[in-house]
Formats: C-alpha cells, structure tokens, sequence
C-alpha cells in the first residue's frame, strides 16, 4: 500500500516543461510523475493536483512552460467573494465608469451602499460605432472615444491583467470578479493575463447588470460640467455633481475616477477649491515590428511552436542627457496587436496599443518613451499642475500636423530615426486610419526636450537584447502621450479624501494613483473602503 504523501495546502511546487509536454494539466500522469520525481515519491500518494500559475520561461533561449503546482483543495472557496447585495440609502457619484469606478461601485455594493455611476461615454456597445469612426473616418467624439465609455480606456485597448501592484491590495480579488462574470479561466492561473478587446464588452456587461439589479444607477453618457460645494458646520464638503443637461444629483461623497485624459476635470476641481499638483509622467511614441521577428529574437529555434503565444517583450534602459539620468523605457506591449487611434480632441493624433484574445495580428507594438520629470517641464518654463498637460498637448498638436489631418500619424522606420533622419517610405502598419511617412524625430522636437537622442541611445541597447529591433521593417509612429496622468490629486493618506474638500475622493489613473486597469481597480476598492470605512 502506497502512503499517501503529506503535503501542506500552502505548499507550492515549481515544475517547468517543455514545449512538447502531453499536457500541462495538474493531474496528467506527465505532470503528476514530474512532481512525484521532484519530491522522491510515488505519484499514486500525491493528492489532486491543481496548477495555480503558469508562464512562459524564454531565458537563455531555452523555451518552456514554468508551472507552480499546488494541492487542489476539497472544497475549493467560492469565486470572488463576497458577492455584491442589494444597495440601500444616501448614494455615492462615481464620476467615471473605468476600472476604478466600475470596481469602486462594486466594493460598494458588497457593503450594501448605494452608488450612481456616471460617464461622459456611452455604454460599451454603444461605443463600438464611435470608435469606427475614429478609425475608418478620422473623425473624433470628444465624448466617446477610446479613452471614454464604459470600462474606461482599458476596455478597447487589450485588457492586459498584468500588474507589479500587488502591494496596493488584493490583484486575485479582482481578477476573479472578471472571471465570475465571463473573462476567461485562464487569467486566474496566466502570469500575464489578458482577456482582450473581443471579450471585455461583455465580461463588464455583465458586471453592469449585476449591480443594477440590486439597486445601482448607471447613466452613460452624462457628462459632469461642475461640483457642487456647500459649508457644512464651518467646512467645505462636496455635495453633489452638476451635469451638462443642467440636471444636478447629490450623494454622500462624490469619487472622481475619470482617467487620465479627461483633462477638463481638472479645472472643475480647481473651481471648487481642489488642490491638484504636477507629477512624473511618460511620453514618447509606438513601435511597430512584424511579430514574426519579435517571435524569433524571443523563442529562437522554438518560433512559431504551436504552442506558443505571440511572444511579448520589456525594455527598459536608463540614458544622459541634459536634465541627467531620464528611464527609456517599453509600455503596454501588445503582442499580435494593433496600433490605434487614441485621441480625445479633434486636433491632436494620439496612438496607443490594443490586441485581441486570439493575439494573432502580423504586427507586434508596445509604447517607447521616456520619463518626464517635474524639473524637465521647469527648463521649459512651463510651471504649475498642469504643465504636463500642456506638454502632451504640443506633442499631440505636432503629430496630427506630421499626419497631414483625418487622424494620420507621422511614422519613420526605426532605422532612419536611428540615424537621425526621416524617412520618404513606411513599412506595412497596423495603424488604420493611416500613416505619413516623415520624421517623426521632429514632431518630438515639438516638446523643447531631448526626447529623439535620448531614445536613440536606448534603441542602440535594445538592438543588443533583441536582435532586429532597429531595423528598416520596424517603425516608429508618433506620439505615445497618455502613457499615465501628468496631474496628481492630493488626498489624505488615512481617509484617502481631499485634505481641501471633504467628502471628495479622488481616484484612479486621472487622480494619479494607478496606472493600468488592475491597479486602477485595486484604487478603487480601496476609496470604497474608505468611505464605507
């Protein structure tokens, strides 16, 4: 009789397999054989098996699955719990309907405390015929775009999972919230899990209706044009929000989770005696490689392994220059992926990157950009909290002059800006609405700073760890300007509300506490608590 092998539920086991494995499901007779050979036992005395997070090891060019293994328990806990219940009382705004106003309201919800969600969007389907016309027409809606709407601007910009924010709260909570409500079981075991463009309308569908039947409000589009301020006992509270159909809605507190390109918040908050400050930011351009060469400098002789997903990359180089040391760095990469129109205003090209499940377009994209700090915008004379928007806005400005209109974006092969000159041809793109052939080293000119030299040198490096990444078959298509908020939103660190205006709680990417859909979401979960706290 074989014993059975004591195995504690915390215990994890690291397993890698190769490509050709029969299966990497946790009780196959090939994975369960493997652990047995790990810890020197027969494999008829492990317990049920589960796979509790896998990844895609690539170092040294020796391609495998990394798995870690766990006990499988008997009675595995619910999905995602608590479950929201039914909502009741004075209700709290979310203005925003992003990651941390979706997520926000549901921690909410699980309280049992009411809330009306508001968006100067439409809901997610709604913004698919929107979104068409930015990219078949060049024609922007300043209301409805990629970066407004319902799920915010992560919804039709890939759905990528992966965060380093597992500090800020609990990033399973929220993964799991997406799987209860359709988003793929893999992105509960996936080291960088990604639902996709194609599937994220539904999976926030879902979690719409969820919470309206038990009793929260959502209005999309209604745009907030003003805050409503009264005295209370000698201090100044927030009271409610003023919407653009002269309609004015009051609540408990009021949470500003509206992303880091709403950009006319900002001044709202000013009127009604916020303080705001400047911060750190990022800008730069996307680069665009057929995925095809990504794959190859990442898998070598494994490429194109059936197996094997797009592959994705991170760079990352730190250069001199004038102002000292500035990161270079990559940003959101989408791997078999597209580049896509992400302007808010009708007289700026802004690009971002998006991809869907399947992650099976020819082209490989990421953001290359570079770190911008407060002392960068102060050589420029350009002072006070919004001095980073003003900056984004130069580049935004001179991209779409490059383009030549209807949404166009300036583009240079990757190895004519390494040689610091334009370029009369572009190669084949993902970017629909098109791209103009130029120099895309002048439109960052635009902003006063070394932007081009510094990516010059990091593009240098780059071509070391990846080899073909400067090539005539990659190009730069410009600019990458919302890469995060250049604005921050003080707030108490205890109450997590504006030291300036009670009641208010700012939130999320546009406040300048996240950065990504999870993050943002974990920064939403956390206002709740606070305010039901």
């Amino acid at each position: 009789m074989i014993e059975p092998v004591a195995w504690d539920d915390e215990l994890e086991l690291e397993l890698d397999l190769p490509l050709d494995a029969p299966s990497l499901d946790a009780d196959h007779p090939t994975v369960r054989a493997a652990v047995a050979d790990k810890l020197s036992v027969a494999p008829e005395g492990l317990p049920p098996l589960e796979v509790r997070r896998r990844a895609i090891d690539a170092r040294h060019r020796r391609v495998r699955f990394h798995l870690t293994v766990g006990a499988r328990p008997a009675e595995p806990p619910p999905l995602a719990a608590p479950l929201p219940r039914a909502v009741s009382g004075d209700p709290v705004i979310v203005v925003g309907a992003g990651p941390a106003g979706l997520y926000c309201a549901y921690e909410l919800a699980r309280h049992g405390v009411a809330s009306i969600v508001l968006d100067r969007g439409k809901l997610v389907q709604a913004r698919r015929r929107d979104l068409k016309g930015l990219t078949q027409h060049g024609r922007v809606d300043p209301d409805s775009n990629y970066c407004f709407g319902e799920g915010g601007a992560g919804t039709y910009s890939d759905g990528k999972l992966y965060t380093r924010a597992h500090k800020r709260g609990d990033v399973r909570d929220v993964i799991e919230i997406l799987a209860l409500h359709g988003a793929p079981a893999e992105i509960l075991v996936d080291a960088r899990p990604h639902i996709g463009s194609n599937r994220l309308p539904k999976v926030l569908t879902a979690m719409r209706e969820r919470l309206v039947a038990l009793g929260v409000r959502f209005e999309l589009p209604a745009k907030v044009v003003g805050f409503l301020v009264e005295d209370h006992r000698g201090q100044r509270r927030v009271a409610g929000v003023r919407l653009a159909d002269g309609r004015q809605l009051t609540g408990r507190a009021v949470v500003v989770a509206t992303g880091h390109s709403a950009r006319d918040v900002w001044p709202l908050l000013v009127d009604a005696g916020v303080t705001l400050a400047a911060k750190p930011f990022a800008v730069g351009v996307r680069i665009e490689h057929p995925q095809a060469l990504i794959d190859r400098a990442q898998y070598g002789g494994a490429a194109g392994h059936p197996r094997l997903s797009a592959a994705p990359y991170r760079l990352a180089h730190t250069t001199d220059g004038p102002g000292g040391q500035r990161g270079v760095f990559s940003f959101c990469m989408c791997p078999g992926g597209w580049i896509v129109p992400a302007a808010t205003e009708v007289d700026g090209v802004v690009v971002n990157g998006m991809s869907l499940s399947r992650r099976d377009s020819p082209f490989a994209n990421s953001g290359l950009v570079v770190a911008i700090e407060e002392a960068d915008l102060a050589a420029l004379g350009l002072t006070g909290p919004l001095a980073g928007v003003e900056l984004q806005r130069r580049l935004e400005v001179a991209a779409a002059v490059a383009g030549g209109g209807q949404l166009k974006a300036p583009a240079t092969r990757v190895a004519d800006f390494v040689a610091g000159r334009g370029s009369t041809t572009a190669p084949p793109s993902s970017y629909v609405p098109g791209v103009t052939a130029t120099d895309v080293g002048e439109v960052l000119a635009a902003s006063g700073l070394d932007l081009a030299a510094r990516m010059r040198v990091a593009l240098g490096r780059f071509d070391q760890q990846l080899r073909g990444y400067v090539s005539a078959d990659a190009v730069v298509v410009g600019v990458e300007s919302r890469t995060s908020s250049p604005v921050r939103v003080p707030r108490d660190p205890t109450t997590l509300a504006s030291p300036t205006l009670a009641d208010l709680y700012p939130a999320g990417e546009g406040a300048g506490y996240a950065g990504g859909i999870v993050s943002a979401a974990l920064d939403g979960i956390r206002v709740a608590r606070a305010i039901v706290g």
